[in-house]
């Protein structure tokens, strides 16, 4: 029986903050299932899901010794399931294991990289990519001329979000961010408006900046921020949950949706994932409007595996912007 392959991994053997993420240099090689495919990761992507399960508080429960991660870009280690050996792809794992030098994916949420897409540009486009489309089209139904909030749209869904509203025909954008610096970065992006997230006053200047009120909101942080946007929507307005990355949980009583004839629509991805026809053509079309210029991806640090907890500290801080990656053979 031949011996089993080593790689470099981060893992977690308690639930708890960034501390419990450790480097392993010995962890054994993932064996793929017969619908999956082996990757040699050259990045793999961090997303502030992955810091809700180091406490196994995501809505998708882990079971320990558990590798986080759930996307990764690199090449395909062996000819299968249509991929050529050496195909630059990228992926989503189907349960975590992306923080490693290796890794098995679903054959069916593999893609190519089109020629001349970064590693970072493909991994945004994907979960984040993903995101921002599906919580703008799927759940938002944005139509043209319509009013958006992005919160913190400086983030990896959130600076994609912003751009997307713009090219989707949107009349007024207005999104949140951290600081000044943020601030003037989502502007950059498109925003018409670039308000404080921190703000105990983040209500009255989304009514001020929309009088006509919100027809959009997408919201990922819950709490106050939640309750801000809630209160700003028009009648018919949408507000569309993707995270809550604060963990305050909020209460609507149904006579405040019906009182202004507002919506309040939950949308975790993965529900959508099973389904192809939520996966290749809206990649399609994120990967065209990168191609044609009307898209791009904010590229944030890159931090070499072993600083996995460094960037889990970083991100849960609001110290980044843009799309975060990890480095395997760092």
């Amino acid at each position: 029986m031949g011996s089993v392959l080593r790689v470099r991994a981060i893992r977690i053997d308690e639930w708890g903050g960034p501390e419990v993420l450790r480097l392993v240099e010995d962890a054994p090689e993932p064996s793929p299932g017969p619908d999956e495919v082996l990757i040699r990761v050259a990045r793999a992507g961090v997303n502030f899901a992955d810091t809700h399960q180091t406490r196994n508080a995501y809505v998708a429960k882990s079971a320990l010794p558990f590798v986080p991660g759930a996307e990764v870009a690199g090449t395909v280690a062996a000819a299968g399931h249509g991929f050529a050996a050496g195909e630059r792809v990228v992926a989503l794992t189907r349960s975590g294991g992306g923080y490693a030098e290796v890794a098995a994916v679903p054959a069916a949420y593999c893609v190519r990289v089109p020629d001349g897409v970064s590693d970072a540009a493909a991994l945004a486009l994907l979960l984040q990519g993903l995101t921002a489309w599906h919580v703008l089209v799927t759940a938002g139904r944005l139509a043209e001329g319509e009013t958006v909030v992005v919160v913190s749209g400086a983030g990896g869904v959130g600076s994609l979000a912003v751009q997307l509203a713009r090219g989707m025909g949107a009349g007024l954008i207005l999104a949140t961010a951290s600081s000044e610096d943020k601030r003037a970065l989502v502007r950059g992006l498109g925003a018409d408006v670039a308000l404080d997230t921190g703000s105990d006053g983040l209500g009255d200047a989304l009514r001020e900046a929309a009088p006509g009120g919100v027809d959009v909101a997408l919201e990922m942080a819950g709490g106050r921020v939640f309750d801000a946007c809630f209160e700003a929507l028009a009648p018919l307005g949408r507000l569309v949950v993707y995270g809550i990355s604060s963990r305050e949980q909020n209460e609507v009583r149904t006579g405040r949706l019906l009182k202004h004839s507002r919506s309040l629509i939950g949308l975790w991805l993965h529900h959508l994932l099973p389904e192809a026809r939520h996966v290749g053509p809206p990649l399609e079309d994120l990967f065209a409007r990168l191609d044609r210029g009307q898209l791009r991806v904010v590229e944030g640090e890159t931090y070499p595996l072993s600083d996995a907890r460094r960037a889990h500290e970083d991100l849960a801080g609001r110290r980044t912007s843009g799309k975060l990656l990890l480095d395997p053979s760092l």
